[in-house]
């Protein structure tokens, strides 16, 4: 059984299979270093195994693999990659890497990788001359991604309409406490799961609630990474860091990323937090050199022209009563491409979406929509630009549910 597979396995299974295995102790263990026992023994009697995780590179030259099923965390089931395989890879941190893994001799901590079989779901040879992501070209979202799902999902085909999203977009979702942001953020991810194959999604929760974390991982079939809010800053920036490199990589190898970021404005003060004193401190207690590494964070995303693409969609905090979250949120303002604004009025008076249609929208969406598509969007914002956003919202929905499709709805403004 490879590591991959114990995993998944409830702690009941694992405890039922150790005591099969007769390992010492095992009652007091806990999942991880279960895993590990369980595969030492395996190894053992089978000698060797098969292993896969994402690469992390350390400052002395050496990495481990990690599991995205921990969120990154150091294990004991990590497995070690030696400075000599990275360096004839050219291997580098975020590396998805699978292949055949030996179990740790007897004054060894970790399981060892022998074989590289694939590197990012491609053979080694592939990706040892890839081009880096940095020289890259980045060019304008041209190709959309279709949020729109069943006919009574209201908020996605809103979204098509207020603010549409492309392969390649760099979007922030503007969201008050209580309008619904991360109902949002699960519903955009099943559309992109459900209409796009293609695309590989990670869902990253900064600084939640953990029972937001297992209601996101139940509803939302993708990867997705936390670390909540009892966990260190520095432990919020190495998830982070960990999910954007892994996403760089597979871009570089041509393929569609999303990341769903829930928020962007907790991750700017984790890495606020852990920012040595400079002495320059702006408004709200922002170290002036805090947000240079945040922002390199939501700048990658980018649609590339030599294939592939890597979109970030942020929620950005706004109205909490802190002023840090204020000079955060203006900070990031003018650097996405796309935006969906919140509104609290709406949530109060239980309109959902609690999309404000007059502040929302994408740039470029001329180059995601056809021309009669467009045509009809303008004269719809034409009409709704003289209502509040909550008038305009419920007249929206109102012609919305006569429809089936957005298909239908602008088939149905020409009578």
């Amino acid at each position: 059984m490879n590591p991959t597979e114990l995993k998944h396995k409830k702690i009941k299974e694992l405890v039922s299979l150790a005591a099969s295995l007769k390992i010492e102790g095992y009652s007091t263990m806990r999942k991880q270093a279960l895993i590990f026992a369980i595969l030492k023994a395996q190894a053992n009697e089978a000698g060797k195994l098969r292993g896969s995780g994402v690469l992390e590179v350390l400052q002395d030259g050496f990495g481990f693999l990690r599991a995205p099923d921990y969120n990154y965390l150091p294990g004991p089931d990590d497995i070690y990659v030696s400075p000599s395989q990275i360096r004839r890879l050219n291997l580098r941190t975020g590396d998805t890497i699978e292949g055949e893994v030996r179990a740790p001799k007897e004054n060894e901590r970790y399981f060892a990788l022998l074989k590289v079989d694939s590197i990012n779901f491609e053979p080694p040879e592939a990706a040892r001359n890839k081009t880096a992501f940095v020289n890259l070209t980045p060019l304008y979202p041209e190709e959309p991604i279709n949020l729109e799902l069943e006919s009574d999902n209201y908020s996605m085909r809103v979204l098509n309409i207020a603010a549409p999203l492309g392969k390649g977009q760099r979007g922030l979702i503007v969201a008050p406490p209580r309008t619904g942001k991360t109902v949002l953020m699960q519903k955009i991810a099943n559309s992109i799961v459900h209409n796009h194959k293609e695309i590989k999604l990670i869902v990253l929760l900064i600084d939640e609630r953990p029972e937001e974390v297992t209601d996101m991982k139940r509803n939302v079939a993708a990867e997705v990474v936390s670390s909540t809010f009892d966990e260190p800053p520095q432990r919020h920036i190495q998830v982070a860091e960990m999910v954007i490199e892994k996403a760089k990589r597979l871009v570089e190898h041509k393929n569609d990323v999303v990341i769903l970021l829930d928020s962007i404005t907790r991750l700017a003060r984790a890495y606020n937090t852990v920012t040595p004193a400079s002495g320059k401190i702006l408004s709200g207690g922002v170290e002036a050199n805090a947000l240079h590494r945040p922002k390199r964070f939501f700048g990658a995303a980018r649609n590339v022209e030599e294939g592939g693409s890597l979109t970030i969609l942020a929620t950005a905090l706004i109205d909490t009563g802190s002023r840090m979250d204020e000079v955060i949120f203006e900070e990031f303002k003018g650097t996405g491409n796309m935006e969906i604004v919140l509104d609290r009025k709406m949530a109060n008076r239980r309109i959902y979406p609690t999309v404000d249609l007059q502040k929302s929208g994408t740039r470029k969406e001329d180059l995601l929509l056809p021309a009669d598509e467009m045509n009809r969007i303008w004269i719809l914002r034409k009409i709704l630009s003289s209502m509040n956003p909550a008038d305009a919202m419920e007249f929206l929905l109102d012609r919305m549910r006569q429809t089936q499709s957005n298909e239908e709805f602008f088939a149905s403004m020409n009578q």
